[in-house]
């Protein structure tokens, strides 16, 4: 964990999301905190995430999602060097887990 994140005040708003029970509630809240870019960025980097576990290319990633190289790119680090959220979230999800294929570029 990046203790530059560990705040009280960082605590306190993932506890607040925590308190979410449903999609509508996550829109209603989400929408509020976040800008549209921000929160389309996150979504972004989210379906990147989950492709890259499926092992679909750079290109077909790029293509379907609009990322840049250089997002898909920092996605896949966090991936392989990163906290394994991305992992714990897919796995509770029902989604690939497995190991990235070094060819997928």
């Amino acid at each position: 964990m990046n203790d530059k994140l560990k705040t009280e005040a960082t605590d306190s708003l993932f506890n607040a999301i925590l308190q979410l029970k449903t999609t509508e509630e996550c829109y209603a809240f989400f929408e509020d905190l976040c800008t549209v870019n921000e929160l389309l960025s996150m979504t972004q980097r989210f379906e990147v995430a989950t492709m890259l576990k499926s092992n679909q290319t750079y290109l077909a990633i790029s293509a379907k999602t609009g990322a840049s190289t250089a997002t898909i790119s920092r996605v896949n680090r966090s991936l392989e060097y990163g906290n394994d959220g991305y992992d714990l979230v897919l796995s509770r999800m029902g989604l690939p887990t497995g190991k990235i294929q070094s060819d997928n570029q």
